[in-house]
C-alpha cells in the first residue's frame, strides 16, 4: 500500500542585513528622485549588505540565507541535522559553483543532504517551494528547507560609488530607490497521513517569451569574451524596461492572480491572505483594472494583500518568503487561513502561485 502524506509549514524566518537606509539618507549618495515618484515606488527603507559609503561587503548571500534558515529551524523545533532536503532560489549568488545551496548546507554543517539551488528572482521562491513540497508529499523527503536569498546592492554600488550624486543617471537612482537585500526561509515537513491531502494548488508560466525582458542582469556570464566584458562601462549591470514593465507588468499580476483562483476553485475574496510582494504598489494597483481585473476582484484585493514592501524594498528571490514572515509573526495570517503565495518577475515575465492552508500557530 503505497503512504500518502500531508505537507505543512511549520515556520518561516528571515534576515535583512545592517540597519535601515531610508529615502534621505539614500539621496545623500545617489542624489533625490521627485516625490511624486518616490511615492509610487512606495520604498521607504531597504537594507545593504554593502557599507553604502566604501562598497565593502559586509555580509554575503550564503551568509544571509543561513540566518533567515537558522531562524525558521529554531522557531521550528528542528534541527539542522533533521534536514533531508534544502532549495535555495538566488539571482544573486557569491559563485557559480559552488552554489547557494551547498554553501548554506556547508555553513549549518551538513555533511549530507540533497541540495538544489534554482537560479531566478521574484518568481523562483515560490518554484522552489513546490519542488520541495513535491519530494516531500512522494516520500522523497520528510523535512525540507526552503530559502530565498538575494544579494542585489553589490550589483548597484558601481552606479553611485566614487561619483557625485547629481551626476547619477536618473534611470540608475530609480533602481537604487527601489532595491534591497535580504533572505527568507521556511521550514517544512510531511507526515504521514490516513488520506491523499489535496491541499495545495500550484501556477507557473513565462508570458514574456516573445518579448523584450523586463529586466536584466548582464556580465560576468559567458555571453561574450571576457575581455569583451571588461571593456563594457560596467562589469555587472543591471538593466529594466521601465515602460515595458509598468504596461505589461500588471497584466501579469492580473494574469496570475486570476488563474490562482481559478486552479483553487476560489474567488480571489475567498482567500484570506494573498502575497504578493509589490502587490499595493501605485505603479501596479493603479493599472489592475486596465489590466483586467474586474471592479469586484478589486475590491477583493482590498486588505487581503500581504507585503512589505515600504520597509525592506524588493528583494528578488526575499521577497515572497520575508512577506510570509511579516505576515506569519505579525499574526496577519492565522491558523486555518487559505492563502496564495504570488511571485512576479519581470526578467521574462514569469509568474509562480501556490496556495495552501496555513497551520502553524503564530509565534509567540
Amino acid at each position: 500500500m503505497t503512504t500518502v502524506y500531508d505537507v505543512k509549514i511549520l515556520s518561516t524566518g528571515a534576515y535583512v542585513p545592517g540597519e535601515p537606509l531610508d529615502n534621505a539618507t539614500l539621496e545623500k549618495f545617489v542624489g533625490p528622485v521627485p516625490d511624486d515618484i518616490l511615492e509610487g515606488i512606495q520604498v521607504k527603507t531597504r537594507y545593504w549588505m554593502i557599507d553604502p559609503v566604501t562598497g565593502e561587503h559586509r555580509i554575503n548571500n550564503s551568509r544571509m540565507a543561513e540566518r533567515a534558515s537558522r531562524q525558521a529551524l529554531e522557531r521550528a523545533g528542528v534541527e539542522p541535522g533533521e534536514l533531508d532536503l534544502i532549495v535555495v532560489c538566488t539571482a544573486t549568488p557569491e559563485y557559480t559553483l559552488p552554489n547557494v545551496a551547498t554553501t548554506l548546507q556547508h555553513y549549518l554543517g551538513l555533511e549530507s543532504v540533497a541540495a538544489i539551488e534554482i537560479r531566478g528572482a521574484c518568481a523562483g521562491w515560490v518554484q522552489a517551494l513546490d519542488l520541495a513540497r513535491r519530494q516531500l508529499s512522494d516520500g522523497t523527503a520528510r523535512t525540507a528547507l526552503v530559502v530565498g536569498s538575494e544579494a542585489g546592492s553589490p550589483v548597484l554600488a558601481p552606479h553611485f560609488l566614487g561619483k557625485d550624486p547629481q551626476r547619477v543617471r536618473m534611470r540608475d537612482r530609480l533602481t537604487l530607490y527601489t532595491f534591497g537585500d535580504g533572505a527568507g526561509a521556511v521550514v517544512m515537513r510531511a507526515e504521514p497521513a490516513q488520506a491523499p491531502a489535496d491541499d495545495f494548488a500550484f501556477v507557473n508560466a513565462c508570458v514574456g517569451g516573445l518579448r523584450k525582458p523586463g529586466m536584466e542582469i548582464i556580465g560576468g556570464g559567458t555571453d561574450v569574451p571576457q575581455a569583451e566584458q571588461l571593456r563594457r562601462r560596467q562589469l555587472i549591470q543591471m538593466k529594466i524596461d521601465v515602460p515595458g514593465t509598468t504596461t505589461f507588468g500588471p497584466q501579469v499580476f492580473v494574469r496570475a492572480m486570476q488563474e490562482m483562483a481559478r486552479k483553487d476553485g476560489r474567488t480571489l475574496g475567498e482567500f484570506d491572505a494573498i502575497v504578493l510582494p509589490e502587490g499595493n504598489a501605485d505603479y501596479f494597483a493603479d493599472e489592475f483594472g486596465a489590466a483586467g481585473l474586474s471592479p469586484q476582484d478589486i475590491q477583493a484585493l482590498d486588505g487581503r494583500i500581504v507585503e512589505n514592501l515600504a520597509e525592506v524594498g524588493a528583494t528578488g528571490s526575499a521577497a515572497v518568503p520575508l512577506s510570509l514572515d511579516a505576515g506569519w509573526t505579525s499574526g496577519r495570517i492565522r491558523p486555518g487561513d487559505r492563502i496564495v503565495l504570488l511571485g512576479i518577475e519581470a526578467s521574462r515575465y514569469v509568474y509562480t502561485g501556490l496556495s495552501l492552508t496555513w497551520q502553524a500557530p503564530t509565534p509567540a
